[in-house]
């Protein structure tokens, strides 16, 4: 009798035990419950929040870019105006002002990869190049021209037909292949250098002006124009050779008419690019100005040498671009052969 009591007792206990585990359990799992819907909505709320800031980063992203495409367009990038930037276009002011008074060139192949070095877009650099040939060009023409070694009548000749070559160069540039005028160009350049090694302009030759020597460097105008827009270059490196040697002038002469040829040519463009606001006027003006104090320098020297020496001088800077050029079609023949598969 006791035992059975006994037992029901136990059975009882252990009856109470598990309602009571069961309960705490439930209890438990209700605990456990409330925190895990506390944590989903606290989950939720931090979604949210982080949604807003994705977005608002998405929305300051995406201005951002606006911006800097807008500074792309205006030449607005890098140039920053610090102590680096300002000491580089100085000294490549100088630079140019002696190759342009020296060559008769504009020095476009020195000032724009020296621009796209310190952060301007190529289309921004060539632009900015441009405007800086101006004062370059004055400088340089007033240097030759007080030694009387400028024509002017074949300077405007050749002016016209730069300016209808130009034109006809832009129309070109969509529908002919780059990659064959670049080899024409770099081909040109070796006609050019051989002749400049292996043909010494006089000192003291002038222009004949006749009806077909006048057709003639308006024709000579026309192809450099032409190249000039479809290939992107300055008219110097390709006027100076020519009108020595197809025309008699003498190497300043040559020089001088070529200067002041582009003069016209530069400012007709740069009035274009200032509309499209391609131009960095600031660069433009520090890069032009020390130029043009350098440039009766170059002048000096060119009269200094021998035609001889002159020639060779002409002809290794002929050579730098030359190297330029190749580079420059070796790499588009690999794009276009990458592109063809």
């Amino acid at each position: 009798m006791r035992n059975e009591v006994g037992r029901g007792v136990t059975e009882m206990d252990a009856a109470g035990d598990t309602e009571d585990t069961v309960q705490g359990s439930k209890s438990a799992e209700g605990v456990e419950g409330s925190k895990t819907q506390r944590n989903g909505a606290r989950s939720e709320v931090r979604a949210d929040e982080t949604g807003l800031s994705e977005s608002q980063i998405t929305e300051s992203q995406a201005e951002s870019q606006k911006m800097q495409a807008q500074k792309m367009q205006t030449g607005e990038t890098a140039l920053d105006g610090s102590a680096r930037s300002i000491v580089v276009l100085v000294v490549v002011g100088l630079l140019v002002g002696v190759l342009s008074g020296t060559f008769g060139i504009g020095g476009g192949t020195v000032i724009v990869p020296a621009l796209v070095w310190l952060g301007l877009s190529q289309r921004n650099a060539a632009a900015t190049s441009t405007l800086a040939i101006v004062p370059t060009s004055i400088s340089g023409v007033i240097s030759y021209a007080t030694g009387g070694h400028v024509d002017w009548l074949a300077a405007a000749l050749l002016f016209c037909g730069m300016f209808v070559g130009g034109q006809i160069g832009s129309w070109l540039l969509s529908r002919l292949p780059e990659l064959a005028l670049r080899w024409i160009f770099v081909a040109f350049l070796v006609f050019v250098v051989i002749n400049q090694v292996s043909f010494v302009p006089s000192r003291d030759h002038q222009i004949v002006m006749t009806v077909v020597t006048g057709i003639g460097l308006a024709l000579l105008g026309v192809v450099i124009g032409t190249l000039a827009g479809l290939l992107g270059i300055g008219g110097g490196a390709l006027a100076v050779p020519s009108l020595s040697m197809l025309f008699g002038a003498s190497d300043l002469v040559a020089r001088g008419t070529s200067l002041l040829a582009m003069f016209p040519n530069s400012i007709t463009t740069s009035a274009a690019n200032l509309k499209r606001r391609l131009a960095h006027v600031r660069t433009a003006l520090i890069i032009g100005v020390t130029a043009a104090v350098t440039a009766p320098l170059g002048t000096w020297i060119a009269g200094a040498v021998s035609p001889r020496v002159g020639a060779i001088m002409f002809a290794c800077y002929l050579c730098v671009l030359l190297v330029r050029s190749v580079f420059v079609a070796v790499k588009a023949t690999r794009a276009a052969r990458v592109a063809r598969g």
